[in-house]
């Protein structure tokens, strides 16, 4: 279920480019575009970044072409960043071609996990639901265009779960990120819009701004969001919010599985409350 980003042009657009590639790579990109006139800011390390997160799980090694391809960075650039992340032991290097993240990495992450409450939190909250339910849960929060999950559990009737605390997926393929975007104001949801790239993962996934604003609409009213099959056939989701103690919208809480055990109806009688109860618990 994991997702491949879409590369990048120079001017920081979705499609084809051969910045990277043997081109020239572009000045500023998209993390860069609210801070290029910042005397503090530092485009080196933003970019560092980029080439780290151009690892996925469709991309777990790669060669300096690929990354470059993928971030829209030149290879040159891209070679002294993965240099610098290998000798810091960040990455490593096979046959002096391919690179991968080591797991000192994981220790970026485990950062930003150690210090919000919501992810100590929502671990054990998950486990009670998904050992009740019987079916996969999680916790994820809305990051640019995507979803990152910062909690994941998995009854014994699910196979081994693709995806992993860390993990990405597009918001506007999956129940929590509906449920996030709902609870944007205005101006976030048409910020949204001027960057995201609609990937038609099933017939199912909203390919548009009209279909993300009807979407949006529907679940302000009922206060929920259903990804009947939007991210991957035979599966679905049903998600709520999860509020603060001020009553802001923060993260998400899902139930996820297949279609075969779990029909829309019974999501909504059987599941919706016992996620309410549980969004409930997480308030911090």
């Amino acid at each position: 279920m994991g997702r491949q980003r879409a590369p990048r042009r120079a001017d920081g657009g979705a499609g084809e480019s051969d910045t990277g590639a043997g081109g020239q790579g572009r000045d500023e990109g998209d993390a860069e575009a609210g801070f290029c006139d910042e005397r503090n800011f530092v485009t080196a390390l933003a970019r560092g970044l980029e080439v780290i997160q151009a690892f996925t799980n469709q991309g777990r090694e790669m060669s300096i072409s690929q990354i470059s391809y993928r971030t829209g960075i030149t290879r040159a650039a891209v070679r002294r960043y993965l240099h610098t992340l290998t000798a810091l032991g960040y990455a490593t290097c096979r046959d002096g071609t391919r690179f991968s993240l080591t797991p000192k990495a994981v220790s970026l992450g485990n950062a930003y996990l150690s210090g919000t409450p919501l992810s100590g939190k929502a671990q054990p909250v998950l486990d009670r639901l998904s050992e009740t339910v019987r079916e996969a849960c999680s916790v994820a929060v809305l990051e640019g265009t995507d979803i990152v999950y910062i909690a994941r559990a998995a009854s014994s009737r699910i196979m081994s779960p693709s995806l992993n605390v860390g993990s990405r997926l597009p918001a506007h393929a999956t129940s929590i990120g509906m449920v996030l975007l709902a609870h944007l104001p205005e101006a976030g949801v048409e910020a949204y819009l001027a960057k995201v790239h609609f990937l038609p993962f099933t017939e199912n996934t909203i390919v548009s701004a009209e279909g993300l604003w009807e979407m949006i609409g529907q679940v302000r009213k009922d206060g929920y969001a259903i990804a009947n099959q939007q991210m991957e056939i035979g599966l679905r989701s049903i998600a709520v919010p999860v509020r603060d103690r001020d009553g802001k919208v923060v993260s998400g809480i899902n139930i996820i599985g297949p279609t075969s055990r779990m029909s829309v109806e019974q999501m909504r009688t059987r599941f919706l409350p016992l996620l309410r109860e549980a969004a409930e618990a997480l308030r911090i």
